[in-house]
């Protein structure tokens, strides 16, 4: 357990961005999507302003780690008299869809019926098509997997009804249209007791394709006497029928110790949302939200997360 429980490595940067960093007023900055752009690292990072208004702003860079340079206005934010988005923009995820030749954003719009999935394209990261909200309150932690199955674009999400995962689980939902979506279906709940994800679990970045399954990254939440607290863990779900679970590492492989991971607006919080896998190096950049204040970086190799996963068999 102690083995497995960090598998990444923060970067000696940390924090790699923070409100200091933006060019306009914002009071923290975190849980930015990822996608690399013409060799360029983008961050979509979540700003929160001192109304406690959240939208989304690009900051890119050539490492991905410095030389940052952030954009002067946000690429997603509440649009004037539209209440589901009245109460911000939350959490992107980002994935490349080669059959619409453009990245897919998904994110939370936030108003007063709750949290929503919200969708939106891109191809250059500084202009975006809006398609809306497409899969009601209360429902987030939303990505799409990169290619469609058996016909199907299929979506990761967490609603949070009596009918879809009242526990804070991580389901799936179907479409041939990016528009209907089917009944979700159960891929990853949380354990019960005193397992350190037994509150709720969510989805972290989109999952990444390799060749043992879609590996998932995911945030698992435990209550304690002092608060939750939010950890990472791992889960391998099957390539052609993503409801199939094929493992799942028993401990955490990443948790709140840095100062700037236990302190902040949410103490004890590493808040993954962005993922860069170097397919030379087989190095994952893992891109997360520490204490809901700050942006910071972790790395590991793709190898030794797999090999943290036990058979499904073997889970409990």
């Amino acid at each position: 357990m102690t083995g497995q429980r960090e598998l990444f490595h923060r970067n000696a940067a940390n924090p790699i961005l923070s409100s200091s960093d933006w060019p306009y007023l914002a009071n923290a900055v975190f849980n930015p999507g990822a996608a690399v752009v013409d060799g360029e690292t983008i961050l979509l990072a979540r700003v929160e302003t001192l109304s406690g208004v959240s939208h989304l702003t690009v900051a890119r860079s050539p490492n991905g780690i410095d030389g940052w340079s952030v954009d002067a206005e946000p690429l997603l934010a509440p649009t004037d008299g539209v209440e589901s988005e009245q109460w911000g923009f939350e959490d992107a995820r980002i994935v490349w869809v080669d059959e619409l030749n453009r990245w897919a954003i998904t994110c939370t719009a936030y108003g007063p019926a709750g949290p929503a999935v919200y969708l939106a394209t891109t191809s250059d990261f500084r202009a975006v098509e809006r398609h809306g909200i497409i899969k009601h309150p209360e429902d987030k932690n939303a990505a799409l997997l990169p290619n469609r199955i058996n016909e199907s674009w299929v979506l990761f999400h967490r609603p949070m009804t009596a009918f879809g995962g009242s526990r804070g689980e991580i389901l799936l939902s179907r479409s041939t249209d990016l528009e209907s979506w089917s009944a979700p279906e159960q891929v990853l709940q949380p354990r019960h007791g005193a397992w350190w994800d037994s509150l709720r679990i969510g989805l972290g970045p989109p999952p990444l394709r390799t060749e043992r399954g879609w590996l998932v990254i995911y945030h698992g939440v435990k209550e304690t006497v002092a608060g939750v607290i939010y950890r990472v863990g791992l889960a391998l779900v099957d390539l052609d029928e993503p409801t199939e679970l094929i493992g799942r590492a028993p401990g955490w492989v990443f948790g709140p110790h840095a100062p700037y991971e236990r302190q902040g607006d949410v103490p004890n919080v590493v808040f993954p949302c962005g993922l860069v896998h170097d397919t030379e190096t087989d190095q994952i950049r893992l891109y997360y939200g520490a204490a809901d204040t700050s942006i910071c970086l972790a790395t590991a190799q793709l190898e030794e997360l797999l090999n943290a996963i036990e058979p499904v068999a073997m889970e409990r």
